[in-house]
């Protein structure tokens, strides 16, 4: 059994996370969520993965950003920037009650590493959660939009990732889509091609439906 991180049991918190390709546009609704939570008195906690704490933000330059990573490394990287931020930041925002919202999380790790680079899914997950101590959002936002219009949409401005070709963004937006089919419950896939607006409503409607939004 894989030891747990000090988080606790339950987490009296609320945990969202927004997955999606490059340019789906998960990143502008997990800010409209966290002001619509702050408007009603929430403390919410917003972050980002990778990133999110001073070990994070330079794991992220070095794998976005630096020389050549290997997949293998880039996963271990992306399992480690996991660990941290949830010890350093979101098991004590849950603990104390806050709602985290995150942009990205593990399923974006096996995703892009598992399903993108052909690591194997079933051994990212086991890396990721392993790293994470289990900690499973209490629910998964897809946005989900094709590789090429995600493409159009991200212009000239690319990481390593976003550089890959579309058939590697293709692989890691049937794997969102694959996960969101297996466990219906934890997830709600949204179509990012639908005006912010009409999304951010969606969004705030699965918040409701079940009961965590009046």
């Amino acid at each position: 059994m894989s030891p747990r991180l000090p988080d606790p049991d339950p987490a009296p918190g609320l945990f969202i996370a927004f997955e999606g390709g490059d340019g789906a546009g998960k990143s502008t609704q997990a800010r409209l969520l966290a002001r619509a939570l702050r408007d009603q008195g929430r403390e919410v906690v917003t972050t980002r993965q990778p990133g999110g704490t001073e070990l994070g933000v330079a794991l992220r330059d070095l794998v976005l950003h630096g020389g050549h990573v290997s997949p293998r490394a880039e996963a271990l990287i992306f399992a480690a920037d996991k660990a941290q931020h949830v010890t350093e930041l979101v098991a004590p925002a849950l603990a104390r009650g806050a709602v985290v919202v995150t942009d990205r999380y593990t399923d974006s790790s096996v995703a892009y590493q598992g399903a993108g680079r052909d690591l194997g899914a079933d051994e990212v997950d086991r890396l990721q959660r392993w790293a994470v101590g289990d900690l499973v959002p209490d629910l998964t936002v897809v946005v989900d939009v094709a590789a090429g219009e995600g493409r159009r949409r991200r212009g000239e401005q690319h990481d390593r990732l976003e550089r890959e070709a579309d058939v590697f963004h293709e692989s890691v937006r049937q794997h969102f889509l694959d996960a969101a089919a297996a466990a219906p419950e934890r997830y709600v896939v949204l179509d990012g091609t639908l005006a912010v607006a009409t999304l951010h409503e969606q969004v705030l409607g699965a918040l409701r439906d079940r009961g965590w939004l009046s």
